[in-house]
C-alpha cells in the first residue's frame, strides 16, 4: 500500500534488523513520525537501540481506531508481532521510502 499526504493515522512497528528488537506505535503523521525515528529526533528507546527499520503498519481513517489496535497489539506474544510483519513484509525490507512514494 502507498500512503501519500501528511495526516495519516497509523500504527506500526518498527525492527532493528530481521528478528531483532521491535518498537509499536501510534501516530497522526505517519511518514513524519518515522522520520523522527530515523534521524533520532524523537529521543528514547527506538534512538538507544538503532530501532528504526518501518516493517508493518496500518491505516486508519480515526486516530482512537489507531490507538485501540496499538493497545490490542501491545498485549500480544512477540511471535504473533513477528507473524503480523511476515504477512505483509516478508523480507523485513523497510517501507519508510514507499511512504512518499
Amino acid at each position: 500500500m502507498t500512503v501519500k499526504g501528511d495526516l495519516i493515522c497509523a500504527v506500526y512497528l518498527l525492527a532493528s534488523r530481521r528478528d531483532g528488537t521491535l518498537y509499536l506505535g501510534v501516530t497522526s503523521n505517519l511518514s513524519r513520525r518515522i522520520w523522527e525515528h530515523k534521524t533520532k529526533a524523537a529521543p528514547g528507546f527506538t534512538a538507544q537501540y538503532g530501532v528504526d527499520r518501518l516493517v508493518w503498519y496500518e491505516v486508519y481513517s480515526r486516530i482512537d481506531e489507531a490507538i485501540a489496535r496499538e493497545k490490542a497489539i501491545k498485549k500480544w506474544h512477540r511471535v504473533w508481532k513477528v507473524a503480523l510483519i511476515e504477512g505483509m513484509n516478508p523480507d523485513w525490507d523497510d517501507l519508510y521510502d514507499r511512504l512518499n512514494a
